[in-house]
Parts: structure tokens; C-alpha cells; sequence
């Protein structure tokens, strides 16, 4: 089966690692991505029984039609027994919690390697993507996105990354509102998907709410760690039918206008449509047709 590309995996929901329960309900979630999650959902006495799960999990986990993707603990702590647990379900994407540094990449990438070679996983095929949790992290995040070819995104954080700021956590967010906005500007300089830390208050309204928000300034992908968010992330993160009729318009209007010589045209509203814009409109159009809502 071939993987959704990156700039397609609009909602990535954290599973804890070890309970069969939580793992039935995230294949029903609409997630585009699954993650068991080894880190902080998953005790440290419960972790050798969560590895064990890997391989059946991930299988029954792609047969949905989602990515298979497991969070493990750094590499200097955990992170090689949870990789020596967990590379026989040949996970598609291996995330790393704590990333601060570009080393850290480049270490995860030579341990992922060698797994692959001794497991005869196609060289190259596993998926990096590391999670930032600091501000060291955020203002690194693009040299982390470019320290190994296989990344292909960063995830952003909520919690940790509120504590590591001393910040008062909120329900409407703004005290890491600069840091979500600079996590995107990083990936998109490094041209890696962006993806948005979680909401993680219960209450699907917030959840659309925040999704929202990351979506209006151009995020594209979102993260989950309950099972009824993906729903309003994949919302959030799709386009809807009134902005596609808005766009085709839009569209059709300028490219008219190019056609009798104008360089921009105006439309009703009062929108003026100009290169940029009329490229942006194009990328819309084009995500509506990959997403199947065209």
C-alpha cells in the first residue's frame, strides 16, 4: 500500500503503549497517523509489554488505511530498547520525544539503520520525525529537520514545552501562541510538514477551536491524544465545500484577467486577486483534489 504523503497526514493521534482498549479505539479515530506512544503515556514497568505489542498493532493499524508510528524515549535514555522492541512491526514513522539538538537526529538515523539492515527492512524506508519539547528545541527545529534526509516532519509539544517556559498553561493557548508560529516557520524553511502540538483539554469544541487557528496560519497538520479529536483536526485541516467554490472562482476570474492583460484583478468583496494569492488558490484547489473533496 502506498503511504499518504507527508503534506496529506492532517491528524497524528498519541496512544498509549500498552492498552488494547485505547489502541482499538484510535484505529476507529479517522487519525491519519497512529502513534504508540512509549514516553510519558506509558509507565516504564509497562513498556517491555507495549514493545511486544508492536508488531500485530502496527499491521492491524495500516490495515485501516493509517500510518503506523511509534514515539519512543531518547536514545539516552530508553530509546534503544524501545527501538529494539518495536522495529520488528516495521513502523513507517519512528518519532523521538525530548529533541533538542541536530545530534540527536543523526544518532536516532544510525540506530534506525542498523535495525533496518539486520531485520531486512528496506535502507531508508523508516520515518523520522522528531518531536521538540523545549524552547532550545523550537528555535533549533530547523537544523533538526535538516539533520537527516528521513525526516519528514517535526511535532510540536504542549505541555513539556509550557513547562521547559515557565508559562501558565491555558485552555485558550496564547501563552505558546509565538512558539506554535515559530516551530511552522522553521519547517517550512527546511521544507519538512509542521505539525502542531496537541490540544490537551477533553472538549471537542476547544480542540476544533485550536485546530482552527493553527490552520489560519499554515499549519496543515495537527496532533491528538484523545481519541475524538482527529474528527475536528481533519476538519480544521480539509478544505470545505464553500472555500473550494470560493477559490475556483477566484481562479477563473484572475485567469481571465491575465487573459485580457490585466496583472491582478478585483473580485466581489473586494478581494483583490494577484499572483501570490491566485498560486495560493491553485494549492488549495490541488490539496481539495489529493484529499479526495474536490
Amino acid at each position: 500500500m502506498t503511504r499518504r504523503p507527508p503534506h496529506l497526514r492532517r491528524s497524528w493521534l498519541f496512544v498509549p503503549g500498552n492498552d488494547v482498549a485505547a489502541h482499538t479505539a484510535a484505529a476507529a479515530s479517522r487519525a491519519d497517523v497512529l502513534i504508540q506512544e512509549l514516553e510519558d503515556f506509558t509507565l516504564p514497568y509497562h513498556r517491555p509489554k507495549a514493545r511486544s505489542l508492536a508488531e500485530k498493532l502496527y499491521d492491524s493499524w495500516r490495515s485501516t488505511g493509517a500510518l503506523a508510528a511509534v514515539r519512543i524515549n531518547p536514545l539516552e535514555t530508553e530509546g534503544h530498547d524501545d527501538l529494539a522492541g518495536v522495529m520488528r512491526g516495521r513502523p513507517d514513522i519512528v518519532m523521538m520525544s525530548k529533541v533538542a539538538e541536530p545530534a540527536q537526529v543523526k544518532a536516532l538515523a544510525e540506530a534506525v539503520a542498523r535495525h533496518e539492515q539486520a531485520l531486512g527492512i528496506p535502507a531508508g524506508s523508516t520515518e523520522l520525525v522528531p518531536n521538540v519539547e523545549s524552547a532550545r528545541g523550537i528555535v533549533q527545529a530547523c537544523a533538526i529537520a535538516a539533520a537527516d534526509p528521513r525526516v519528514t516532519g517535526v511535532c510540536g509539544s504542549t505541555e513539556d514545552l509550557a513547562a521547559d517556559l515557565g508559562a501558565d498553561r491555558t485552555r485558550l493557548g496564547g501563552e505558546l501562541g509565538y512558539p506554535r508560529q515559530r516551530l511552522l516557520l522553521e519547517c517550512v524553511a527546511a521544507k519538512v510538514l509542521a505539525i502542531d502540538g496537541p490540544y490537551t483539554f477533553v472538549d471537542a469544541g476547544g480542540c476544533e477551536a485550536e485546530a482552527r487557528q493553527a490552520r489560519s496560519w499554515g499549519y496543515i497538520a495537527k496532533s491528538a491524544v484523545h481519541a475524538e479529536h482527529p474528527y475536528f483536526i481533519n476538519l480544521a485541516m480539509t478544505p470545505q465545500p464553500e472555500d473550494i467554490i470560493k477559490a475556483k472562482i477566484a481562479v477563473a476570474a484572475f485567469e481571465a484577467g491575465r487573459a485580457a492583460g490585466r496583472d491582478r484583478v478585483e473580485i466581489e468583496g473586494g478581494q483583490v486577486i494577484e499572483v501570490p494569492t491566485y498560486l495560493s488558490l491553485k494549492r488549495l484547489l490541488q490539496r481539495a483534489t489529493e484529499l479526495g473533496v474536490a
